[in-house]
């Protein structure tokens, strides 16, 4: 296939980018003892780009065959030329890249395909029933397990030639406890960019049943804080939904191009010294970060990308064509779900670097406050940077201890306003948001994560 892209590259005219793409994935989900979902989907196509007259044009074809190719080639030139006419802004080139070639592996030692359906279903049922029987109060339980394998081959008539596997698989844990109609949820879940025990290297599947249950039970006796703004102490997954979410989305450049708040920024402080917050397609600091992604879906090799330096606005997230109109090289963030989607600027892993201080340190730092962990209850974020999110754990800090688990805690403010509050960044770091999607038009595969970190937030509560 990569010969054969190759050769339609060859004698195309302008410039013209092939995108082969063979998928398969695998969901298993197991609710209350009953299977719900086992499936396997494939999909196999070719997308296709071209820019002609200022003006992309995009097409796509299940036909892998040469003529069926060039055929769909030839769409996406003449879709292009057509709404030239129309366009008020033109696409005046392609930012210079280093462009990928040759082969792209999965690292792993255990492959997903060595650990036949069979073993995966087994699994997800043995976890469902150890949720169940975890404690009397659990009246509902789900464990689900899916995957994602791709092959991916890119060429561009300008240099790339890349041939890409990927396989990022995820588990979820879930347990719901009540008592006197009264309900709590906990949940656990990890994705990695990998292999079967990549997956569990933090924590075993039983590991992860238990903690679900024995949240959603010592939910249930938690009291409502009461709202109020508050020194916290984040966990990894916190400073990830942060990073991501009320910040990362923010600088991608078509966003940036719309009106969002970085429109002007750049050099700009916008966060703590503390604040060094980057996105990059390798894993930093640890491996199989579930957004991994060494290639991305324009051919371009990808690195690290340092988005705010100690506190400074430095950079923005780029395809070719925003790198182009901002005079920048590009970042490696253009990405396509599948073959059949055209490439947008997508984050990949977005993070804050490590600090020096020790999560007991910033504990004993604080009098009053919260030591907050994970993404719960789903939550929103604009391109302000105003963001509200749902807390799926929080204990209380009185005099430097850690105290009593409270419940329905939502945090909120500026996502700029609470990183100039940073006061104090981990020395730690994990990724902690590979599981699930982000939406952007399209679905992409990323993570975020961090260290420990330090900071004021508005916290939203009720009263009991």
């Amino acid at each position: 296939m990569l010969e054969l892209l190759r050769d339609i590259v060859r004698g195309a005219t302008g410039w013209v980018e092939l995108r082969y793409q063979a998928r398969r994935t695998k969901t298993i989900a197991v609710r209350n003892g009953r299977l719900e979902e086992s499936s396997t989907i494939r999909l196999t196509g070719v997308g296709v780009r071209a820019l002609v007259d200022g003006v992309f044009g995009f097409a796509s074809t299940t036909d892998l065959s040469e003529r069926g190719i060039q055929g769909a080639m030839m769409q996406a030139q003449n879709a292009a030329r057509v709404s030239s006419s129309s366009k008020r802004e033109k696409i005046k080139g392609l930012a210079d890249a280093a462009f990928a070639t040759g082969t792209f592996p999965v690292m792993t030692d255990d492959p997903l395909d060595d650990h036949p359906l069979e073993e995966k279903l087994a699994l997800v049922l043995r976890i469902d029933e150890r949720i169940r029987q975890g404690a009397k109060k659990i009246v509902s339980s789900s464990a689900s397990y899916s995957e994602i394998q791709d092959e991916k081959i890119i060429v561009t008539s300008d240099g790339a030639a890349a041939h890409l596997f990927d396989a990022k698989p995820e588990f979820r844990a879930l347990a719901v406890a009540q008592i006197d109609g009264d309900q709590a949820m906990g949940m656990d879940s990890v994705g990695v960019t990998g292999g079967f025990a990549d997956l569990f290297i933090r924590r075993t599947p039983e590991q992860m049943a238990d903690k679900a249950v024995k949240l959603a039970v010592d939910l249930l006796q938690a009291p409502y804080p009461a709202g109020e703004k508050t020194t916290v102490v984040l966990n990894p997954g916190l400073v990830g939904v942060l990073s991501h979410e009320a910040i990362g989305h923010t600088v991608e450049a078509d966003l940036v191009r719309s009106g969002a708040i970085t429109s002007d920024k750049i050099g700009v402080k916008v966060a703590s010294n503390l604040v060094t917050l980057c996105d990059s397609g390798p894993s930093q600091y640890q491996p199989h970060a579930a957004g991994e992604l060494l290639v991305d879906d324009e051919g371009v090799k990808t690195e690290k990308t340092v988005i705010i330096d100690h506190g400074v606005l430095r950079s923005y997230l780029h395809n070719r064509e925003s790198a182009a109109y901002f005079g920048v090289k590009p970042t490696g963030n253009a990405r396509a779900f599948e073959y059949s989607d055209e490439p947008l600027i997508r984050m990949r892993n977005t993070y804050i670097e490590p600090g020096t201080a020790s999560m007991e340190e910033m504990i004993a730092g604080v009098k009053s406050g919260y030591f907050l962990e994970g993404l719960g209850g789903g939550g929103q974020a604009d391109s302000n940077a105003e963001f509200m999110f749902g807390v799926r754990e929080a204990h209380r800090i009185e005099n430097g201890k850690v105290g009593e688990l409270v419940r329905g805690i939502t945090i909120s403010g500026n996502a700029f306003d609470v990183l100039k509050s940073v006061d104090a960044v981990g020395s730690d770091f994990t990724w902690d948001l590979g599981a699930g999607r982000c939406g952007k038009g399209q679905w992409a595969k990323v993570d975020a994560g961090g260290p420990h970190l330090r900071c004021v937030v508005t916290i939203g509560g009720k009263q009991e």
